[in-house]
């Protein structure tokens, strides 16, 4: 049930960053759920992979190089879900930090869920 709940605020909060143009732009809410499920995806099984990847840069880059794994995350979406569109890799970049600071404080009260 956490699951489902951080998914639909998840996506509550794509459809808003989309509607405020924050480096994305999404159609319908419909769409923003569907991209919070494929992300709560692509951060469950692509995300690691790239991480044990690319350990010695995130390493040297002190943490650094993760905000890049995370625009990778969001361009990939943006090619998997119609109507979803992400504004180059400096949009996806900011979409990504905006809302991943925004997950951090929607989802706090809900204790650790992970998407």
């Amino acid at each position: 049930m956490r699951y489902f709940i951080s998914l639909f605020i998840s996506a509550t909060l794509v459809f808003v960053l989309g509607y405020l143009n924050m480096g994305a732009h999404i159609e319908n809410f419909f769409t923003a759920l569907v991209v919070a499920f494929v992300l709560s995806l692509l951060n469950g099984i692509v995300r690691p992979i790239l991480e044990f990847i690319a350990f010695p840069i995130t390493f040297m880059t002190f943490g650094l190089f993760l905000f890049i794994i995370n625009t990778v995350i969001v361009l990939l979406a943006s090619k998997l879900v119609g109507g979803f569109v992400v504004h180059g890799f400096w949009g996806g970049l900011m979409f990504s930090t905006c809302l991943s600071l925004a997950q951090a404080l929607a989802l706090a009260p809900f204790g650790r869920v992970r998407n």
